[in-house]
């Protein structure tokens, strides 16, 4: 597909090795450009920074899955992510989609259709959509066939999830909203507890069931993660097994006994843009600034990545290079993304263009293409 071949002039470009200054951007073939290309385009008054690659987001479920059985059309959905996901100055995204216990949206038979729907319009959107299978390790009867199913659905990066109410389980105690979640599976509430039991029962199974489906899939070339690491021991465990991604570790045990592995942490922007978890969990700012961060993911809420770098700036806690560099070149190596990130000849043209006045997003370009373009901006690339 066709790229644009243009001279960004006027603008102030972040450059991985200036930080932000005024100068230009030739982008042609989908790369950035050493020399000037096509015709010029004045952005007199914009930022231009690197694109936004998000390591994970769930809050797509809104768009395929509205209300219950109202989405039939599972690629308009994803259709509708991306449009969201360029407004927000996205130009990768990883689509984080569960494999667990709690049905419905989140159940197997929905994860299926969800990653073959991000297959077939793959092609057709402009922004690069990466799949990702969250998988609840207590579902022991899934382990057999999985790693086959993971290479079919053309998934490259499982995290390993374990959301299950063990202390309320061990005192043969209801959780909370175990009604609501049953309905929403299509199980009686009872049946829904009986199975929650179950898996908690079979606790001791998991360890070796998740050694060998880690060797599986690793063999496979899968990149892994664990999520919501809460002890060093925690993080050792999952490193033995070759899961070298922490998503948002719970404490700063376990992000400090990331970091002296070696492993990759990842936090959530919106823990940022809040000024803490809201579920108590260790402040992302203090993560931060203890330099226990190698990137930001929107998680739930997908303008969180912009407005958490931004914040980080504002606040005088990190510096523009360093703070967008949590949203851009960051992911990018923890996805072993090579070829993007930073503003560079040779690395694909995703770049996020900022009203600097206002700091909002003006335009989205994803290889070298327009995923998005609102307002002024636009009349200065079509005069």
């Amino acid at each position: 597909m066709s790229s644009l071949e243009l001279t960004l002039t006027g603008a102030d470009v972040l450059m991985p090795e200036n930080g932000l200054t005024s100068g230009e951007l030739s982008i042609a073939d989908g790369l950035v450009q050493s020399g000037r290309a096509g015709r010029q385009i004045d952005l007199s008054g914009y930022f231009v920074l690197p694109g936004i690659i998000d390591l994970h987001g769930d809050g797509f479920e809104r768009h395929i899955a509205p209300r219950r059985g109202a989405m039939k059309q599972m690629a308009e959905g994803i259709l509708s992510v991306e449009a969201e996901l360029a407004a927000n100055g996205i130009t990768t995204a990883v689509l984080a989609q569960f494999h667990s216990w709690e049905g419905g949206v989140r159940g197997p038979e929905f994860a299926g259709q969800v990653f073959e729907a991000i297959a077939a319009v793959r092609d057709d959107v402009v922004t690069d959509l990466i799949p990702q299978l969250r998988f609840e390790t207590h579902m022991l009867d899934d382990y057999e066939g999985l790693p086959e199913l993971i290479e079919s659905w053309q998934v490259p990066y499982v995290v390993l999830n374990d959301h299950l109410p063990h202390d309320r389980l061990a005192e043969g105690r209801k959780p909370p909203r175990l009604t609501g979640q049953a309905l929403k599976a299509g199980r009686n509430p009872e049946t829904h507890f009986d199975m929650l039991l179950s898996m908690h029962a079979r606790s001791t199974e998991v360890p070796a069931a998740l050694d060998g489906l880690c060797v599986k899939l690793t063999e496979r070339g899968i990149r892994l993660g664990s999520h919501d690491d809460s002890t060093s021991q925690d993080r050792t465990v999952w490193r033995d097994r070759g899961v070298m991604i922490s998503e948002f570790p719970e404490t700063l045990e376990a992000a400090e006994a990331a970091r002296a592995g070696g492993d990759h942490i990842i936090l959530g922007s919106p823990n940022v843009v809040r000024g803490g978890s809201h579920k108590g969990n260790a402040s992302a700012l203090d993560l931060i600034t203890m330099g226990l961060c190698d990137a930001l993911a929107s998680d739930y809420h997908y303008p969180s990545p912009r407005r958490a770098a931004l914040m980080l700036v504002k606040s005088g806690l990190l510096d523009l290079t360093n703070a967008w560099a949590l949203v851009s070149s960051g992911p990018a190596e923890v996805l072993g993304l090579k070829d993007r990130g930073v503003l560079q000849p040779g690395k694909r043209a995703d770049l996020v263009i900022l009203d600097a006045a206002t700091q909002r997003v003006a335009a989205t370009l994803s290889g070298g293409r327009v995923s998005y373009m609102s307002g002024d901006v636009a009349t200065r690339f079509l005069s």
